[in-house]
């Protein structure tokens, strides 16, 4: 920007200046504007400018995290932070940078809090041997954890009481606690087993959040957070352990949006996972992610309206995923899709996609799932999957025993466009004629998944191997 440009857009009427920055990124406005013109920094600090900054940066092509540069730290921290910090309400952090910001201001107003690459490392330096950030920390209602630790040599035990305890007992006043992976990555599990919930905010009516096993969810509902009214959490695995001291059973009235995801399958979804869902009886949104094994019949609408929401009298919006796979010997019955279909009369869904493959006697399934869909895993899907375009899902296997066409991969590629894990379990070739290259149709022979990080074939037809990385 040239000096005339600069003293032309300093003497814009008011109006015409802030209409101007309001289409601009606040946090360039501030690093490149603020400190240059009396009149412009007035308009600047605003609160419309100065009430959520962000310094992270995060690449559009690895998705990697990281503090914007120490540049424009050195001249937040010195120049612009000292002037405006009584205005910010939210900060977006990354671990690295946490202190030189925090330090930069006393952040009076400041309630809500972002931190990305949390791990275990930061917890000394920014959570213990830094007493003077106490106060912020105090002020925080609303906080986020976006952890960067996937496989961690610690326990899932030890790293609850020595990490999320720790973290955790710092914020007296949440009301609402978000823990999660950075672009649905796996992070260390929360395991409450004979660990206590006072680490948990009396004052905590909102909370997101993985753990171990069933009872550790059942734990944080019937003991010290039945006040709450938002319940996000993943589980690991669903899986019967024996009923704990405070399993009581009651009703949840307080609960009106709940959202349970599990992406490993169970075999226990009527004994664990009904009985608590027919406890919310003021639910008002539900959101289900389920792989069920091991039943007689298919998980259908029926099933779903005279199991679940017959109980939900509040509920006005339901979005789920389910699949039921059942192995009988000699099955007395085929349904097809249309009679599966023909069972959501009552799921407060207008548009609901039913998908069932037979592979043998022993080894069938159903999908189930509302649309639009919001789910980022899709697993066993097979040749006879729906063609439809998936745009949230990133994590996908493919699993039929019949052979995968081309075909069927470039449909794959379109109906995925985000995908960065695909596993492929396919033990049975195309016949040497379908994938001899005189017989391809040419406008099939590139075929990009432009995202893909992960590729499994352990359980593929060297075909498939060689078609992904020689073709």
């Amino acid at each position: 920007m040239t000096l005339d440009n600069n003293i032309y857009l300093y003497n814009l009427p008011y109006e015409i200046i802030f209409f101007i920055l309001k289409k601009l990124d606040n946090m360039d406005i501030l690093y490149s504007l603020f400190g240059m013109n009396h009149r412009l920094d007035n308009i600047i600090q605003d609160k419309i400018f100065t009430t959520m900054l962000n310094f992270v940066s995060i690449s559009s092509l690895t998705n990697d995290i990281s503090s914007i540069s120490d540049r424009m730290l050195d001249r937040f921290c010195y120049n612009v932070l000292p002037r405006i910090h009584y205005n910010v309400k939210h900060l977006i952090l990354e671990s690295t940078s946490i202190g030189r910001i925090l330090h930069a201001g006393s952040y009076p107003n400041l309630t809500e809090l972002k931190l990305f690459n949390f791990n275990q490392e930061i917890i000394p330096r920014y959570f213990i041997d830094d007493p003077h950030l106490q106060h912020i920390y105090n002020q925080i209602k609303d906080l986020t954890l976006i952890s960067n630790e996937n496989n961690t040599e610690m326990h899932s035990k030890d790293y609850t009481n020595n990490i999320y305890t720790v973290a955790l007992n710092l914020f007296k006043n949440l009301t609402h606690l978000t823990i999660a992976g950075a672009f649905n990555k796996d992070y260390p599990p929360f395991s409450l087993d004979n660990l206590s919930l006072n680490m948990f905010s009396s004052t905590l009516t909102k909370l997101s959040i993985r753990v171990n096993i069933f009872n550790d969810c059942l734990a944080l509902l019937d003991s010290h957070l039945q006040q709450l009214t938002t319940f996000i959490v993943y589980i690991n695995s669903i899986v019967y352990e024996s009923s704990p001291s405070y399993m009581l059973n009651n009703d949840l009235p307080n609960l009106k949006v709940f959202s349970l995801t599990s992406y490993n399958d169970t075999d226990q979804y009527d004994m664990l996972v009904v009985p608590l869902l027919q406890r919310m009886l003021n639910l008002e949104e539900l959101t289900l992610y389920l792989r069920v094994t091991r039943r007689t019949i298919f998980i259908d609408g029926t099933h779903i309206y005279n199991k679940i929401l017959i109980h939900m009298l509040q509920l006005h919006t339901f979005t789920f995923y389910i699949s039921s796979e059942k192995r009988i010997e000699a099955l007395p019955l085929r349904l097809s899709n249309s009679d599966i279909q023909r069972t959501f009369t009552n799921t407060l869904n207008r548009q609901v996609v039913c998908s069932v493959h037979y592979f043998s006697d022993f080894d069938n399934i159903c999908h189930v799932f509302s649309l639009p869909f919001t789910f980022d895993h899709l697993e066993k899907i097979s040749n006879h999957f729906p063609n439809m375009i998936f745009n949230s899902v990133t994590y996908l296997t493919l699993y039929d025993i019949i052979p995968f066409q081309y075909k069927f991969f470039v449909q794959i590629a379109q109906a995925f466009p985000l995908l960065n894990y695909l596993s492929i379990n396919n033990d049975e070739p195309p016949s040497l004629n379908i994938y001899n290259s005189r017989f391809i149709d040419k406008s099939w022979l590139t075929i990009e998944y432009p995202y893909l990080t992960s590729l499994d074939l352990s359980f593929a037809h060297i075909y498939y191997i060689n078609q992904f990385l020689n073709e």
